[in-house]
């Protein structure tokens, strides 16, 4: 009997053993790991998505969730893909992606098509999942983590103010916020992306939040234990002090928190001082941030850590690190002028975590069903982009007007300044596409009233009207804020789509003498398509050509807590705001993207955003980094965030030239002063640097930002911006060309250099320089009176001046020239870059002839691109190319046959072509002695160089 029973004991264990923990369906393979430990992960799938795409997703039930994802696309094609069990292992197969997946563990593993890996979970799979609940709404706090190669660079997380290029090995919080948009997608060196599927704040690196400074032990400026000596000034001309007091926190982050100042302390002309000790309770690398407005500088043992600048409205960021030993005392002081009012302060620390945990790929969200993540990989980072567009889906050709110069200030008050400053550009020949009309065009208490205000604006249709009859186009700042009371805001109410807190709460806002008011729901979909009918019936009606959305992160109320922010959006149409909240903007601009494509099929959309999240390039959309500070280090952060945020897969950015919120020296600068020297250089420098981002675009507040207002026209500051102003223009045939290359090919126009250099080790920190396409390096100058600036030219290429036709030899750091009129910019060796004609707006002097400028030492290609400019035809084929290849063998550059056509284009054209050698230099827009002209007429040409 005994006998009998082990037999089938050990027959129904070896049953048990055969059985498989996995399953195939027809896309995708589930897993079911045997030991997962704590991490509770109870079924891993595998999806195919592309031959180089693959999507993951774990749960912690046996179920998956079946919503709809609002990052990505539905995908038309299907996946061919093989399994194979060996041993404890599942490996799935595409023709050139392998993934291995621990039946034991779940840990999953992606591999190329001969085997070799490229990013792996961590040790038993990396993930983590613990219960939250919001509003009755069950879900999950997600982590995944995976290991990161020594050798490799990761950027992307979107745009963010702490001037920080290469993210490997640092932290960063993900939350919408005016001048930080976050978008949860890496790219890496090694070729790989990851898209963190995910709405909810996230956290890149460490997942856990900065905590308060009271973690280390605090000693005042006597010495004595128990905190930092905080010392308030009121009257910093007299170093008044009005208190001193110990304070074991500096938390003054934010509307809540700032009520914890002293009493009845008069900011106006206030300076406060904390001093101190810190003393670590143990060893290592410390991460600080430094939450900031109004002039702030802080010390660590007598090293200057941060010397920065903010409105007090608008608080911004420093991080540093400092290795610290436990026991030993750091001295520290943070010295503070809140300029202005009642004003925003904070110091946070993070305690160290060993290297390698530190270097690790992480990401933790809030508030998510599943964890849910897309691997793609390729042959460069330009194919990882490639393949984000595929997910998240294609990013448009913009209209041509929209690559030449934008106009604007904080306002336009009237109908007769927006006017007057279009003809004064005409008057002086200054080139111009666009000019904006910025917020409050409305009745003062008809906030979402989306109609003009008759006594500044008595005839908003002959404006457009106007404008047009000017070559140029309108955009217009429309809110998606509504003051309690309108028409409008009763249209979204009595539907329930409007946030009501604000509302219950009485909030009000900073428009004398406060108004109530709240924002619409983005996330339903009859709200958005009310939004865009209101919009349609007051101002697309009159030929608006353009849609500046602001305050979409949703801004319901600056500087509130992040709880509070939660409440202000909540509930959202698809459930709590906690598990939403960074993707209003998506949905927000998806709104107004399909409202202008129903009512008008023919003309493209062009929307201006605040805010981003993964996806937005679908939806017609630039994005600005928000209202940044007048200083050379606002300047200087906006190089690395814009390269970031390009790389994190969005193409189109800009930004305040110049810097939105003026420090009052400037508003008070006088002629010959100091201060109005430096706001001439200031602006004159960004201008240099804003000519060359994605979209080139000037706004801000008082001193009016128009080239003539800043300097008169003897002045070196108006003669250098005239000149970027025309060398822009003068760019547009590359310009166009790789705008269009961003829809056809999926491309980059604002380039990190380790896209084009990614065996060049040396530039993967490199944060102040970028490629403009594929052969100008742009090299900004952000330091006052600097006249000369470094500069590393990658290898394995040489390098040409673009004002000289000097050549310099790659791989090496040179201190180069930058005089006051010129930034300094150069042309890859193995270049071919079309320049047009000097024109006023971009679609002037279409048939006029085409300067090629051809860079010689390698070979070189170059594809012209062109379509009608202002519709969607290029998207059923309506374009031509027309490409240039040189062969530095054969001295030849041969001009292809066209390929494609569209109406009105351009059939007979006239091209000269200059050769630059390192031999025979030869300055751009100079006069070239050797051109070769060639009358084009869609025919294959070879010219002899």
């Amino acid at each position: 009997m005994k006998q009998l029973f082990l037999f089938m004991l050990i027959g129904i264990l070896a049953v048990s053993c055969s059985q498989k923990n996995w399953e195939q369906t027809q896309d995708a393979v589930i897993v079911y790991p045997q030991q997962t430990g704590d991490q509770e992960v109870k079924a891993i799938k595998i999806t195919p998505v592309h031959d180089e795409i693959i999507r993951v997703s774990a749960s912690a039930s046996k179920s998956f969730s079946t919503s709809e994802s609002l990052i990505t696309v539905p995908q038309k094609e299907t996946v061919s893909f093989q399994v194979k069990e060996d041993g404890d292992k599942l490996i799935v197969s595409t023709a050139k992606t392998k993934v291995e997946v621990s039946t034991l563990t779940g840990e999953v593993q992606f591999l190329d098509e001969n085997g070799n890996v490229i990013l792996q979970e961590k040790e038993n799979g990396g993930k983590s999942f613990a219960p939250i609940e919001v509003d009755g709404v069950s879900a999950y706090t997600t982590r995944q983590v995976f290991e990161s190669s020594d050798n490799e660079a990761i950027y992307g997380l979107g745009q963010h103010q702490a001037d920080e290029m290469n993210y490997k090995g640092k932290n960063e919080e993900l939350f919408q916020y005016n001048t930080k948009v976050s978008i949860p997608f890496i790219v890496s060196t090694k070729n790989y992306g990851i898209l963190w599927d995910n709405y909810s704040l996230t956290r890149f690196g460490d997942p856990r939040p900065y905590g308060q400074i009271d973690q280390f032990k605090l000693f005042d400026a006597e010495g004595n234990e128990g905190g930092l000596t905080a010392t308030y000034i009121d009257n910093n001309q007299n170093d008044h002090v009005f208190t001193s007091r110990i304070e074991s926190t500096i938390d003054y982050e934010n509307l809540e928190t700032i009520e914890n100042f002293p009493a009845d302390f008069n900011f106006n002309q206030a300076r406060i001082v904390w001093e101190g000790d810190i003393q670590p309770e143990e060893s290592g690398i410390f991460h600080f941030l430094l939450y900031y407005a109004g002039y702030t500088k802080i010390w660590v043992n007598g090293e200057l850590m941060a010397d920065k600048w903010r409105t007090a409205w608008n608080p911004s960021v420093a991080k540093f690190q400092y290795d610290m030993k436990a026991g030993e005392k750091y001295h520290i002081k943070l010295d503070w002028i809140p300029d202005g009012g009642v004003s925003y302060i904070g110091l946070k620390a993070l305690s160290p975590v060993a290297p390698e945990l530190q270097d690790d790929i992480s990401f933790y969200s809030e508030m998510g069903d599943q964890i849910d993540y897309y691997f793609m990989k390729g042959n460069s980072m330009d194919d990882v982009i490639s393949r984000y567009r595929t997910v998240t889906g294609k990013a448009q050709v913009m209209p041509k007007w929209s690559m030449g110069f934008w106009q604007s200030r904080e306002r336009y008050k009237t109908q007769e300044e927006l006017e007057s400053t279009l003809k004064e550009f005409r008057k002086r020949e200054i080139p111009i596409d666009n000019i904006v009309q910025d917020w409050s065009y409305w009745e003062v208490e008809q906030w979402g009233s989306q109609e003009f205000d008759k006594a500044r604006f008595p005839d908003p249709k002959g404006m457009v009207d106007m404008v047009h009859d000017n070559n140029a186009r309108l955009l217009i700042s429309v809110w998606p804020k509504f003051y309690l009371g309108t028409e409008h805001y009763d249209e979204f109410d009595q539907n329930g789509w409007m946030y009501k807190q604000a509302i219950n709460d009485s909030i009000r806002d900073w428009i004398y003498p406060g108004y109530i008011g709240s924002f619409y729901d983005a996330y339903s979909e009859g709200a958005r398509k009310l939004f865009w009918d209101q919009i349609n019936e007051h101002l697309y009606s009159l030929g608006i050509d353009s849609w500046w959305l602001d305050a979409t992160e949703p801004d319901i109320l600056s500087n509130a807590s992040m709880d509070y922010r939660k409440e202000l959006m909540n509930p959202t149409a698809l459930g709590p705001s906690t598990q939403y909240f960074n993707a209003f903007a998506l949905m927000n601009a998806k709104g107004i993207y399909e409202g202008q494509r129903d009512e008008n099929p023919k003309d493209r959309v062009f929307i201006l955003t605040r805010s981003g999240f993964a996806g937005m390039q679908r939806y017609g959309t630039t994005t600005w980094s928000g209202d940044i500070g007048t200083t050379w280090e606002d300047m200087k952060a906006q190089i690395s965030a814009g390269i970031n945020f390009s790389m994190s897969g969005l193409p189109y950015w800009t930004m305040d030239i110049g810097g939105f919120c003026v420090q009052k020296k400037f508003e008070r600068a006088t002629e010959g002063s100091e201060a109005m020297k430096e706001w001439r250089e200031l602006n004159t420098r960004w201008y240099q640097f804003g000519a060359f981002a994605p979209l080139f675009r000037v706004h801000g507040q008082y001193p009016y930002r128009e080239i003539y207002n800043i300097a008169p026209e003897s002045h070196p500051a108006y003669k250098s911006m005239l000149y970027y102003n025309k060398l822009r223009y003068r760019l547009m045939p590359y310009i166009y060309s790789i705008t269009g290359a961003v829809y056809h090919d999926d491309y980059t126009i604002m380039r990190g250099l380790a896209m084009d250099f990614a065996d060049d080790h040396r530039v993967y920190n490199i944060g102040d320089q970028f490629m403009f396409g594929q052969s100008l390096l742009v090299c900004p100058v952000y330091e006052y009176k600097a006249t000369k600036r470094d500069v590393y030219f990658p290898n394995n290429t040489g390098w040409y001046n673009l004002y000289t036709g000097e050549y310099l030899a790659g791989g090496q750091k040179l201190s180069v020239e930058a005089p006051y009129e010129r930034m300094p910019l150069f042309v890859k060796e193995g270049s071919i870059i079309p320049v047009g004609p000097e024109i006023q707006y971009t679609d002037e002097k279409k048939d006029a002839p085409i300067d090629i400028y051809v860079y010689a030492g390698k070979d070189a290609s170059f594809k012209l691109y062109e379509d009608e400019g202002t519709t969607y035809a290029y998207e059923g084929g309506e374009f031509s190319t027309i490409e240039f290849t040189y062969s530095e063998k054969d001295n030849s550059l041969v001009i292809g046959a066209c390929t494609g056509e569209y109406p009105e284009m351009v059939k007979d054209r006239v091209f000269n072509i200059i050769k630059v050698s390192s031999d025979k230099p030869v300055a751009m827009l100079g006069k070239a002695k050797d051109v070769r002209t060639v009358h084009y007429q869609g025919e294959e040409v070879v010219v002899a160089l």
